[in-house]
């Protein structure tokens, strides 16, 4: 069975989630450390590899007016060099506030702020994937 892949691209951090074969829910797996662009599209061709993924979903972070920022295009420029690599398609899920709800998740659960540092990212990884299959599910796709 093929899997999505959903990724919450950061600066320093990408969150990763996978689907389940069936494409009903996100779990989260890691949170990479980026160390530069060649290994950050290794592990992430590793990964859509190991995971047997057939399509990536991307938290793409936009403005509250719906406009890109600079976050915004350099998460589209990670996903542009991610596209030359793999031959398969790379949608864009609006994170706006996905990592804010993650945060809040891990408040409301008593997390620790350093352990929250830790996993907020995955956290936000499985908010995005699980949204688009929500969404794709809900229109019958």
């Amino acid at each position: 069975m093929k899997r999505l892949l959903g990724l919450d691209v950061g600066d320093r951090t990408i969150g990763v989630a996978v689907s389940d074969p069936l494409g009903l829910t996100a779990q989260g797996i890691k949170t990479i450390r980026r160390t530069g662009i060649k290994n950050d599209l290794k592990e992430m061709l590793n990964i859509i590899e190991e995971k047997n993924v057939s399509k990536v979903v991307i938290g793409l972070p936009k403005n509250m007016n719906n406009t890109l920022g600079p976050q915004g295009e350099k998460v589209k420029k990670f996903a542009e060099k991610l596209k030359s690599k793999i031959d398969i398609e790379i949608v864009y899920q609006d994170e706006r506030l996905s990592t804010v709800s993650a945060t809040r998740t891990l408040i409301e659960a008593d997390v620790s702020r350093k352990k929250r540092k830790d996993v907020v990212d995955k956290l936000a990884a499985i908010y995005i994937l699980q949204t688009y299959l929500d969404t794709i599910r809900g229109k019958g796709e």
